[in-house]
């Protein structure tokens, strides 16, 4: 299994999350697993731009990242392309409903064996990932 899914129902509109995901300022507060913070290089938010930036876990320790954004549909879905090791895809899809936004969190790795490797990071990273993105939406 290369692809990890998670989802989570958040109580603010599509448009409000879309605005967490556009905006660097707002996402450099949330993005990655608890503890760690983002120092953003390049965000260029329109398709085929690059997010270039390192991510500082609690102990001080740099994660470089690069990634394009392959898709963005307003209000509704962002496709994300991490272009460095590990190599994978990120979707995150925003489903309008009764409660407010319904995010589906879907990372697909190239390598089945990459991803078992990283699978006990990844799994409890992505819901950290979206439980900091409920406390800022």
């Amino acid at each position: 299994m290369n692809i990890f899914k998670t989802q989570r129902q958040l109580s603010a509109t599509p448009a409000a999350v879309f605005a967490a995901i556009a905006d660097p300022a707002r996402l450099a507060t949330w993005w990655g697993p608890e503890g760690f913070t983002n120092q953003f290089e390049t965000f260029e938010f329109k398709v085929g731009g690059r997010w270039v930036f390192t991510m500082v876990g609690p102990d001080g320790q740099s994660y470089p990242n690069e990634s394009v954004f392959a898709a963005i549909v307003a209000d509704s879905q962002v496709v994300i392309r991490h272009s460095c090791q590990p190599f994978f895809t990120l979707t995150i899809t925003l489903q309008a409903n009764a409660e407010g936004t319904l995010v589906l969190w879907e990372q697909a790795f190239d390598d089945a064996a990459v991803a078992q490797a990283v699978r006990h990071i990844v799994e409890p990273a992505n819901e950290q990932n979206l439980d900091r993105l409920a406390n800022v939406v």
